[in-house]
């Protein structure tokens, strides 16, 4: 793969990140406001809950994509 469509894959790579991460905040504010009413559906609030560590899951893939570990 050349340099540019490395850089390119990367580009999307950050922009994909970008998005996940706010979907995590949005459901997180989400959450947060199911909470503050008081009369919060419980199931609602778990199923919510779910879908915020899959996201955390795939922005972590995604971070270990971009910023691969390497060892020294």
């Amino acid at each position: 793969m050349n340099k540019s469509a490395r850089m390119e894959q990367e580009d999307v790579l950050r922009v994909k990140l970008e998005v996940l991460r706010r979907e995590h905040r949005d459901l997180d504010e989400a959450i947060d406001a199911l909470h503050d009413r008081g009369s919060a559906d419980m199931l609602t609030i778990k199923r919510l809950k779910k879908q915020k560590l899959v996201l955390k899951d795939r922005i972590v893939a995604l971070e270990d994509r971009l910023l691969p570990d390497i060892i020294a």
